[in-house]
């Protein structure tokens, strides 16, 4: 006998109630105060609105201990104190209504009271006439005592100490107090080039000299130059647009924006409307767009624009931060902008400057001429000392002929890989150096800390001072340190390299473009059936699922694939541009889809550190100077054979018949295939003579296991050669 179940009980609807007020103003401050940035920002916009000439910014641990902006405005008076920090209280508007005229930048009281609720506030000010100041600290958006005189200078300090320590998740959130600091210097820098009347200054505190310093000055591109540096403000154009018929969209812009010679890796675009420091995501793409299509190699331009309009063309309330604004009229202003900047672009776009650097006399002498000088050098210290015969190296580490290719017979053409104007390029490499910017992120420091600490002192002085002598085999080189020789693994080596070059130039690489972009799912599917039997056809399917979500999970790391590796990933799936690791030097391709598989499986997307880690490693795998896929002809001919059917097997009864066969299937051989290994390998030989060793020289800190790994072996020394040659 079936059962019926009772239908079930119909809940109760939730009671609402009133959230109490500390939690509702808490709320309120977390929208406000997202971050130290956003706190620094309201700050110095109340300075500008006090009418100060110089504005000073000190922050700790990316603000989250400690900020403190100093101004020299008019200050706050006494009686206003006591209400200060309460929420919704301000000197810029009374009514609704005015918001559609207002002028200052703050205008909700919200800013000062949101920092009391997440963090403890003082504030010291002095107004004009007044013998001294007064200091009063806030909590919760009240007092916590009376004012107390004290000595102060004009204006209004305000400190912020422990930022969000009653949010524990927003502060851990915000560990990373580097990338915090250069947001803040990235917020000063902005404002210092749009108020050129006001100084403005940005340190860490402790620091003994400012990150940003200006001062105030009448010309714009100054102040450009001063904040931004020389290469960015050589190369700007002034441009300027306007509407003024009354039937149109009022409105005025001014600015610069970079020509065809600036070069960066991501746009820069500051702009200020109605002197509000704002973002406009459809004029950025909009602008983005001219440089694509009028400069495609400065597609990343410099922009800075002050826009005017009539104030009640503006809605300036839209954003808890301030940070957006809505336009009355948007499209039409920003297609007025796109069109003057595309008009600007191309008529200076006739003549490219190409910036040199003058080469030093030393570095260009030729070599004789620095050996002649070392010969009649009359230092009468070098007379002196005699070095034993057992102990002289007769190998100069800037002399080509002390390289065993000095006594080889000569390659035919075809093997000779770019041996013209090698000279010229060794100088090059020489000269090269890292980028003096890198990304200022606690995790690449970290990782280079530990490249630094993990450095074997001993390995790195033969690395910088050693002679490339050649290669012993298709892995091993040569080289001479001191009287020592020494057999070293160019894989090894160059691996490491690559990995320590990627994590230098981090964010700051230059990029190769491939000539067609290769599809993701087929370059993992390729490097799948690399691994198991090629015939198989078994596990198909496996193989589409696992190329189909490693593609889908680099699509969507693609903007920071591009942004901090220069690894493009457009979104069909398809791998456009690499980036340059070494000058002068482009990885095998072969090895292509085994770096897109390694990217898909071997990465650690999950922590910030390990993610850059496991990348740069993929990275530095596949740029290393691994042996290219063909054999070496010279020492695997057979390889190229043609296997060809010559006779029928009825001829082959005839044993001279078969003997003929045979002779000319043994002298049949594929020239093109054979022909391209050649060149494959002396290109790899080449690579590691004149870019591997020179940059090494320059980059690499050998890390201890190499000193164990079998990487570096020591195969003899002079002194032992020398005690063998003396029995002889």
């Amino acid at each position: 006998m079936d059962v019926e179940t009772p239908p079930p009980c119909p809940k109760e609807p939730p009671k609402i109630h009133r959230l109490d007020q500390s939690v509702v103003n808490r709320i309120a401050a977390g929208e406000v105060i997202q971050r130290p940035v956003s706190a620094v920002k309201e700050l110095v916009e109340n300075s500008l609105d006090a009418s100060a000439t110089s504005i000073s910014v000190v922050v700790k641990d990316g603000g989250l201990k400690f900020i403190q902006v100093s101004d020299d405005g008019h200050g706050i008076r006494y009686e206003d104190l006591p209400i200060l920090c309460e929420r919704h209280t301000t000197s810029k508007l009374s009514a609704f209504e005015d918001l559609e005229t207002i002028k200052s930048m703050g205008f909700r009281g919200e800013a000062l009271a949101s920092m009391t609720y997440v963090g403890h506030v003082t504030v010291t000010t002095i107004t004009e006439g007044q013998l001294h100041g007064y200091r009063v600290s806030y909590r919760d958006g009240a007092m916590e005592n009376e004012p107390k005189a004290c000595a102060a200078v004009k204006g209004t300090q305000i400190m912020i100490e422990n930022l969000f320590f009653n949010m524990s998740a927003r502060r851990k959130t915000l560990q990373n107090s580097a990338d915090d600091y250069s947001k803040i210097v990235d917020l000063i820098s902005r404002f210092a080039i749009h108020h050129i009347n006001v100084g403005f200054s940005c340190r860490k505190h402790g620091a003994a000299r400012p990150d940003v310093h200006t001062v105030a000055t009448s010309s714009r591109i100054d102040a450009i130059r001063s904040v931004y540096g020389v290469v960015v403000a050589r190369d700007l154009l002034s441009i300027t647009a306007a509407e003024n018929d009354p039937s149109r969209p009022v409105f005025e812009m001014n600015g610069f924006i970079s020509n065809s010679n600036y070069s960066a890796k991501k746009i820069t675009m500051v702009l200020f409307i109605n002197d509000r420091l704002v973002e406009c995501t459809s004029l950025k793409r909009a602008i983005e767009v001219v440089y694509t299509a009028t400069l495609p190699k400065a597609s990343k331009p410099f922009i800075y624009m002050s826009i005017v309009l009539p104030p009640e063309h503006v809605d300036v309330n839209i954003h808890p931060t301030k940070k957006e604004v809505s336009l009355l009229y948007q499209e039409s202003i920003i297609e007025n902008i796109q069109a003057a900047v595309e008009l600007k672009l191309r008529n200076s776009d006739t003549v490219r400057t190409f910036h040199t650097q003058t080469t030093h006399p030393s570095t260009s002498a030729p070599l004789g001429a620095r050996r002649d000088n070392q010969i009649n050098s009359s230092d009468p210290v070098s007379k002196s000392q005699k070095v034993p015969v057992h102990k002289v190296v007769r190998t100069d580490t800037l002399d080509p002929m002390g390289r065993l290719h000095a006594y080889l017979p000569a390659k035919p053409p075809r093997q000779q890989g770019g041996n013209s104007c090698l000279t010229a390029v060794r100088c090059a490499v020489r000269r090269r150096r890292n980028p003096k910017e890198s990304a200022d992120l606690t995790s690449i420091q970290e990782l280079l800390s530990e490249i630094d600490s993990n450095c074997h002192s001993g390995l790195l002085d033969i690395v910088k001072h050693c002679t490339f002598i050649g290669m012993a085999d298709d892995l091993f080189a040569l080289l001479q340190y001191n009287t020592h020789l020494y057999l070293v693994n160019v894989v090894n080596l160059s691996k490491e390299l690559m990995y320590q070059q990627v994590l230098r130039r981090f964010a700051h690489f230059n990029a190769i473009q491939l000539s067609e972009p290769a599809p993701l799912p087929e370059l993992i599917m390729m490097a799948l059936k690399e691994d198991v039997d090629p015939e198989c056809s078994e596990n198909d399917d496996l193989k589409e699922k696992i190329a189909e979500m490693n593609t889908e999970l680099l699509k969507q790391k693609a903007e920071m694939l591009d942004e901090y590796f220069s690894i493009h990933i457009d979104q069909k799936g398809n791998l456009s541009r690499l980036p340059v690791i070494l000058d002068q030097y482009t990885p095998d391709m072969d090895h292509v889809p085994e770096f897109v598989l390694c990217l898909g499986n071997d990465v650690d997307w999950e922590e910030e550190k390990n993610c850059f880690r496991t990348i740069s490693a993929a990275l530095g795998n596949f740029y290393a100077m691994h042996s290219p896929l063909l054999p070496n002809p010279g020492e695997n001919l057979q390889f190229y054979k043609k296997e060809k059917q010559l006779g029928t097997r009825e001829d082959k009864r005839d044993g001279c018949k078969s003997l003929e066969d045979n002779s000319a299937m043994e002298n049949e051989i594929d020239e093109e295939l054979i022909s391209e290994a050649a060149t494959a390998w002396a290109q790899r030989e080449w690579n590691i003579q004149h870019v591997l060793f020179p940059s090494m020289r320059l980059f690499l800190k050998p890390p201890n296991s190499m000193a164990t790994n079998g990487t570096f072996v020591q195969v003899t020394s002079m002194e032992k050669l020398y005690k063998i040659f003396e029995r002889c």
